[in-house]
């Protein structure tokens, strides 16, 4: 785990409030960390396919307590269709 950056995407790149979420998270980036290049990008699409600022909020949070929990993607999502 890098200490200063957060490991990205295959195609997105860490949104600056996701990639803070995650700094903040311990338990969160260890698991982002671990994952493959291409579930980062899966959480990376799913939270900034959110059209209102609020629910990218709610996105942010739940993949925090999700990837907590140890899910390595999102849950009942199509995936991301930049791929």
């Amino acid at each position: 785990m890098t200490k200063k950056g957060v490991a990205t995407g295959t195609v997105h790149k860490v949104p600056e409030d996701l990639r803070k979420a995650l700094m903040q998270t311990p338990a969160a980036r260890v698991v982002w960390e671990d994952i493959t290049p291409l579930a980062r990008n899966e959480w990376i699409c799913w939270v900034t396919s959110g059209k209102k600022e609020e629910t990218r909020g709610i996105r942010i949070e739940k993949a925090l307590s999700k990837l907590k929990g140890g899910m390595r993607r999102p849950c009942c999502w199509v995936g991301c269709i930049h791929r």
